[in-house]
């Protein structure tokens, strides 16, 4: 079977996305795009044998899309992914599910009331061979009972229209998720703390900064947010256990050894530094669609990820610690799932 997709948006993330789908996922065909930038979305579907849609909705609806990838900006996804719902058509959302907590819930309502999972929240960390190996041996107990982890997001530099709290919603929201993954339990409250600012960064932003977690478990997570460290792209991690750590290196690279120096490179960015993660992230979805199921970070997940940004942002306008505040979760997103 072929899954045929459609594909919303097709800026960086989603072109890249159309070419993964086209050359290098088993299963798949995208067979329609929608971009407001009419001229891009047209050389991408001809890329792929696409047909370029004059609307999102027009992707949502069209008889040779089996199942919709929304690479839209962030405040779309809620309407777009409701719209895949009461089509009937599985979606792959990029995140964040929504740019507000009470959005997502909206998503997750009408997801919950369609009775089945429609939606995988693009949190491709999940799909990373090293996080994998971190979860492989919390899990196994190698490392004793999981107590408190450290964390590391660094970028080379952002996007001049990058501001204020952006850095914990566009960028932290993956750590939001993966630490609600490794732990498998939700985060109960977030502080973020302000640090010296770099004097690269943009006026009105504070950079870096660091966010506390603590977990529903009593864990206790630090993160180091720092989005102009200019060398590269720099994500790590270290979980410690009553019995050892397991620790989250940069992939290696070729080793230079001259002039009495020892040298690796570090990733230029995100897509350097996940690109067999993505691509193993839509093969998975792939496969599922073609065995009738939606697997992978759910709506819940989506949706808690966000409620943690929201408390972070809070932090960071207020000094203090924010409390997570989350809905009754519906029978649906039973855990594990």
């Amino acid at each position: 079977m072929t899954v045929r997709v459609g594909v919303i948006g097709t800026g960086m993330i989603g072109a890249d996305h159309v070419a993964r789908l086209t050359t290098q996922v088993v299963g798949s065909r995208v067979s329609a795009v929608f971009d407001v930038a009419t001229d891009r979305a047209a050389q991408v579907a001809a890329a792929a044998g696409a047909t370029s849609h004059t609307s999102w909705e027009a992707v949502v609806a069209a008889d040779d899309v089996d199942a919709v990838l929304i690479a839209s900006p962030g405040h779309l996804h809620p309407e777009q992914a409701i719209a895949c719902i009461a089509a009937g058509k599985p979606v792959l959302c990029e995140k964040p599910l929504a740019t507000t907590s009470a959005d997502a819930l909206r998503v997750l309502e009408a997801e919950a009331a369609a009775g089945r999972r429609y939606v995988q929240l693009g949190f491709m960390r999940r799909y990373d061979a090293g996080y994998l190996d971190v979860k492989r041996t919390m899990t196994d107990g190698v490392i004793g009972e999981p107590l408190l982890a450290h964390a590391i997001h660094r970028n080379a530099t952002v996007p001049d229209f990058f501001r204020g709290e952006m850095s914990l919603t566009d960028s932290l929201v993956h750590e939001f998720d993966v630490f609600r993954w490794l732990f498998d339990t939700e985060i109960e409250s977030v502080t973020v703390l302000p640090v010296r600012t770099s004097p690269l960064a943009a006026d009105g932003m504070r950079d870096p900064q660091v966010a506390v977690l603590r977990m529903a478990g009593g864990q206790v997570v630090t993160v180091e947010s720092f989005v102009n460290c200019q060398y590269g792209y720099d994500v790590r991690c270290e979980v410690v256990g009553s019995l050892g750590t397991v620790g989250l290196d940069n992939p290696r690279t070729t080793v230079v050894i001259t002039a009495g120096r020892r040298s690796e490179s570090v990733p230029a960015d995100w897509q350097e530094r996940f690109a067999p993660a993505y691509t193993v992230e839509l093969q998975s979805w792939v496969d599922d669609l073609a065995a009738g199921r939606v697997g992978g970070p759910s709506t819940w997940d989506g949706y808690a990820a966000t409620a943690v940004a929201e408390a972070a942002v809070q932090s960071y306008a207020e000094g203090r610690p924010v409390d997570v505040r989350l809905a009754e979760r519906p029978a649906l997103y039973t855990a594990g799932e």
